[in-house]
């Protein structure tokens, strides 16, 4: 895709020196950790949290595929739509991140591969400003040819 791009997932994301990361939160009181960010916690009520880093790498935990254009507002990068896949990752064991993946093929993906995260296009505006989100990638990505 060409022409500028912007990342509509900033509030869930940072910049670190390692890439992007997404941001969640975790709980001082009971160390459950969330994604995206909560002011409190889903496990033991606390308000007791604080920003976390997750980690750029993790498990696919299960995975499907779209084989559908998503609705308003969530639009599709490419017109005509193609699927994309779909899936949750296990960041360290401490948390499932749905996300969309890289790969759309089910035959190169298999439960359990490590991923790892990446930015997506995922819409281009009338005004050819591309908009990105974070998905993940199989760690061997060169492996497989719809990455």
């Amino acid at each position: 895709m060409s022409g500028p791009m912007t990342n509509v997932t900033e509030p869930v994301m940072v910049d670190t020196d390692g890439g992007p990361r997404l941001v969640g939160s975790k709980c001082r009181g009971c160390g459950a950790v969330s994604f995206p960010e909560q002011g409190s916690c889903a496990r033991c009520t606390g308000e007791d949290v604080d920003r976390y880093v997750l980690p750029a790498s993790g498990t696919l935990w299960g995975f499907t595929v779209q084989g559908f254009a998503p609705k308003v507002p969530y639009l599709a990068a490419d017109d005509p739509f193609t699927p994309f896949g779909l899936g949750y990752v296990d960041l360290g064991g401490e948390v499932l991140v749905e996300a969309r993946l890289a790969v759309a093929d089910p035959a190169q993906l298999e439960i359990g591969m490590a991923m790892e995260l990446t930015l997506e296009p995922f819409h281009r505006g009338a005004d050819g400003t591309t908009a990105c989100s974070y998905a993940f990638r199989p760690v061997d990505a060169a492996e497989v040819t719809n990455a």
